[in-house]
C-alpha cells in the first residue's frame, strides 16, 4: 500500500467518523417509506433495483467510466453512505482501499459484500499471493447470479413485509440472466478457435474467458493501479504479431493510451491490428441506455467481441 493511498484512506475514514458521530446512529429521515440502498458499482445497483423494484431507492457511488480500483470518495458519497439503510459492495478488494470505510459504517448499519458467500472454488486466484482473488466476478453471468441471491436475502431481512415481491422479482431476473448466459455462449461460439483471444487494457475478463472459452490477455494486471512497462508492451506486441491476432479492445473506464501503443507497435512490425471496439469492464454505460443495465452491458460486450473477432 502506497503512502498516498494510506493518506487518502485515513482522511476518508476520519471524515466518515465525523459524519456518523455528528449525525448520530439513526439514518436520515426517509419520507418515501422505501429502503434506501447505496451500492458501490452500477452492476450491483442494477441487481438491487431489479430485486427491490418499487420498494427500494438505489444509488450507485461509481457511475459510467469510473474505475473502482482507483476510486476516491467525495463528500457527497459520504452522505449517500450515511443516509443508506443498506450498503452493498463487491468485495474481493475491488473497491480499492475502502475496506476500512466499510468496517466503520458497518458499526451503524448493514454493509454487505455481495460476493461474501461465493465458494472459493468458483473464484480465480489473483496470482499476487495472500489468498486474494480476481474481483471481476460479474463477467461470468451464471456466477454473478450468486450476488443476486445475496441481495435478495438482505432485502428480505430488512423488509420482510415485501418478501413475496422480492422473491418474485429475483426469480424473474434469474430467468433473464440464464437466457443472457446462454446468449453469450451461443454468440461467442461463432468465433473460430484460432481467433478466440481477447486482448484488453487490464486483466478484467478472466471470468469471462473461463466461462465462455476465450483466452484472455491483459496489458495490466487485475487492478489498473498496477503499472506496466515497455517490456509488457513489447511482449503483447510480439503475441499479436506471432499469432496474427486481428483486434484488441479498449475499455470504457481505462485510458486508451496503453492499447493504442500496442496497436502502433504491431504496425511497426508489419502486422495491422485494429481496435475492435470499446468494452464495458469495471463500469456500465450511461443511465437510460441499454449498456446502462447489466444485461445490456454484457450483450454489448459479447456483440462487440464477436463482430471484431469472427
Amino acid at each position: 500500500m502506497t503512502k498516498r493511498f494510506l493518506h487518502i484512506t485515513t482522511l476518508f475514514v476520519l471524515m466518515i467518523s465525523v459524519v456518523l458521530t455528528g449525525c448520530g446512529t439513526e439514518p436520515a429521515a426517509n419520507d418515501s417509506g422505501k429502503l434506501q440502498v447505496t451500492a458501490t458499482t452500477g452492476m450491483i445497483a442494477d441487481l438491487a433495483q431489479r430485486v427491490g423494484g418499487e420498494h427500494v431507492e438505489v444509488s450507485a457511488l461509481m457511475g459510467p467510466g469510473i474505475d473502482p480500483h482507483l476510486y476516491k470518495a467525495s463528500q457527497g458519497d459520504i452522505q449517500k453512505l450515511q443516509q443508506a439503510d443498506i450498503v452493498l459492495y463487491n468485495g474481493l478488494h475491488l473497491e480499492g482501499k475502502m475496506q476500512e470505510v466499510f468496517e466503520q459504517i458497518g458499526k451503524q448499519k448493514p454493509v454487505v459484500a455481495v460476493t461474501d458467500q461465493f465458494a472459493e472454488s468458483s473464484l480465480i486466484a489473483s496470482g499476487v499471493g495472500g489468498g486474494t482473488h480476481d474481483p471481476h466476478v460479474w463477467f461470468d453471468v451464471k456466477l454473478w447470479s450468486g450476488a443476486l441471491d445475496r441481495i435478495e436475502a438482505e432485502l428480505i431481512k430488512n423488509d420482510a413485509a415485501h418478501q413475496a415481491d422480492f422473491e418474485k422479482n429475483a426469480d424473474a431476473y434469474r430467468e433473464e440472466l440464464a437466457e443472457l448466459d446462454q446468449y453469450a455462449r451461443e454468440q461467442l461460439a461463432q468465433i473460430p478457435r484460432e481467433g478466440r483471444v481477447l486482448v484488453t487494457a487490464h486483466d478484467a475478463f478472466g471470468y469471462f474467458g473461463k466461462a465462455y472459452d476465450l483466452e484472455v490477455v491483459g496489458l495490466q494486471g487485475l487492478s489498473t493501479d498496477s503499472e506496466y512497462g515497455l517490456k509488457d508492451v513489447q511482449n503483447l506486441v510480439n503475441l499479436l504479431v506471432e499469432r496474427k491476432i486481428k483486434a484488441v479492445f479498449v475499455e470504457s473506464s481505462v485510458p486508451k493510451k496503453a492499447i493504442e501503443s500496442v496497436v502502433k507497435g504491431a504496425k511497426a512490425k508489419g502486422h495491422d491490428v485494429k481496435i475492435g471496439g470499446e468494452l464495458f469492464s469495471d463500469a456500465m454505460g450511461s443511465a437510460g441506455t441499454p449498456e446502462g443495465t447489466y444485461p445490456g452491458m454484457v450483450r454489448h460486450n459479447v456483440d462487440t467481441i464477436v463482430k471484431a473477432l469472427k
